[in-house]
């Protein structure tokens, strides 16, 4: 019996319409067969980039209705949600001259040389090829940028690689909306439709992952859902790579001069991070140490005052306001635990933001105050008071991987900080000085992705070279001129960027 999949309205926990049903093991299947059957089209990398910009142009064209289904299916806003469209456009485009310029390809060519030393070398040329079909999970929070046509998807195609994308369960009309543009614009390249394939339901998610024909699979969401799905994939009887970003307490350290300048400054820009799309960024700041006394206690008393003036706000479904109740409610019932801003039921389907304090002696005792080195996904924070070097390392020690750290320093301590910023880095991906985490610029020089938990590689999903995770390198040796791939061959007959000997 099929099973219907609604989209909700998080703002009523209302039904507002049936979009289509779970799929099966013969759906999943058919997907799959059909990014195959499209992974030869592919290969021609001006289809890839006309595939890459025309979805860019139909998402823009749509934006009013794309947005209208995601604000009603997740109440981020349209404000945000507009945003989160144009970043996506741009993201596409952004893998659409990725793809034209070619240096992804990574071609390396070092001539036959009979007289190297200490052996003869022979003729080896060197470029990536895609890995095939690749399975893409749909973030919660992100029903654009990191879900149908977010930068898993937009980095796959640009490898060369077709889609078929897991839903996720909180936006089914935004993603079947999306694909429906998405392979329009692969038909309109040259591409078959089934370049781009969409799939709803918990039992399609993991039927996807152990199909024979997917090479690869992206993932964004939670720690218990990314790590089933990880080691689903490397049960398998050809195990694949598994590049999931499952949870981040992006850590913030603050010391004492940065607190005695600027209190209020920082205080108001934790506040604005941290409950910025109800708390819902993966690179939200959850947990920040702030230095004991005087300066601390002042910036503390300016978190909670601003904290306590931010607006209760609507989470993305019925289960996730749940666990953030009890979530805040369980850390704020730990022995010794401030809570100078109560997070809580805001009303209606609302929550209020939250403020929890505690020592950094807490942490010395094993085990005991483990809850609050977990992510608590939602609008809460929580702050550790450290006295000492001693104090702050005992706390670091503890954390797990994370995307990104930050710190702020004292106008005068640049050079003194070297060693608090080398600290941070065995601990993140992107390490922040004097700045937020939460907005994630879509450059080449970006890596976002860090130590388990973070990711489970050290891949980055955002930025130009999120496309390695879909490629892998083949060397030919001696092979004559005329059998070579075009992008191997001494003319250079596609004008790539290249190394040579």
């Amino acid at each position: 019996m099929a099973v219907p999949v609604w989209s909700v309205d998080p703002r009523t926990g209302k039904q507002r319409e049936q979009v289509g049903h779970e799929a099966t093991a013969a759906d999943v299947d058919a997907a799959v067969r059909a990014a195959a059957a499209a992974l030869p089209a592919l290969a021609d990398r001006s289809a890839r980039a006309g595939l890459l910009r025309g979805a860019a142009a139909l998402l823009e064209e749509h934006a009013d209705e794309v947005v209208a289904a995601a604000d009603a299916e997740t109440a981020l806003g349209t404000g945000r949600l507009g945003g989160e469209l144009a970043r996506t456009a741009f993201q596409l485009r952004t893998f659409a001259d990725v793809v034209d310029e070619g240096a992804y390809l990574d071609v390396i060519i070092d001539h036959a040389d009979p007289d190297a030393k200490p052996i003869p070398r022979p003729d080896l040329r060197r470029y990536k090829v895609p890995l095939g079909v690749v399975a893409v999970y749909a973030a919660s929070n992100f029903p654009l940028a990191f879900s149908v046509p977010g930068g898993d998807t937009a980095s796959a195609l640009a490898a060369g690689c077709p889609v078929v994308v897991k839903a996720h369960p909180d936006h089914p009309a935004t993603s079947a909306l999306c694909a429906r543009l998405l392979q329009r614009a692969a038909v309109e390249a040259g591409l078959p439709a089934g370049t781009v394939g969409l799939v709803f339901g918990f039992e399609a998610g993991t039927e996807l992952v152990r199909h024979p024909l997917v090479s690869a699979a992206g993932f964004t969401g939670s720690v218990a859902g990314g790590r089933a799905l990880f080691d689903a994939a490397a049960a398998r009887p050809r195990p694949i790579p598994f590049h999931g970003e499952l949870g981040s307490l992006n850590p913030v350290v603050v010391t004492e001069a940065a607190a005695a300048e600027r209190a209020e400054q920082i205080a108001a820009g934790l506040t604005a991070s941290f409950t910025l799309g109800v708390g819902q960024f993966c690179t939200k700041p959850g947990l920040v140490l702030v230095p004991a006394g005087g300066p601390g206690d002042r910036l503390v008393a300016e978190l909670a005052r601003a904290a306590g003036e931010v607006a209760p706000g609507v989470l993305l479904d019925g289960r996730m306001r749940e666990n953030f109740l009890k979530g805040a409610a369980a850390r704020a019932a730990l022995p010794g635990v401030e809570v100078p801003v109560a997070a809580g039921d805001g009303g209606g389907l609302t929550v209020r933001p939250g403020v929890v304090v505690a020592e950094a002696a807490a942490f010395d005792e094993p085990g005991a105050y483990d809850l609050l080195l977990d992510e608590c996904f939602g609008p809460l924070v929580v702050v550790v008071r450290y006295d000492g070097a001693d104090a702050l390392e005992s706390v670091l020690g503890r954390l797990p991987g994370n995307l990104t750290a930050a710190a702020h320093i004292g106008a005068d301590e640049a050079a003194a900080a070297a060693g608090l910023l080398a600290r941070l880095s065995a601990l993140a991906g992107r390490v922040l000085v004097d700045g937020w985490p939460t907005g994630v610029a879509v450059t080449a020089a970006q890596q976002h992705g860090g130590p388990y938990p973070a990711t489970t590689s050290t891949s980055t999903s955002v930025g130009a070279t999120a496309i390695e995770r879909w490629l892998r390198p083949v060397a030919y040796q001696d092979v004559p001129e005329a059998a070579l791939p075009p992008e191997l061959q001494e003319s250079n007959p596609l004008g790539l960027p290249r190394r040579v000997s």
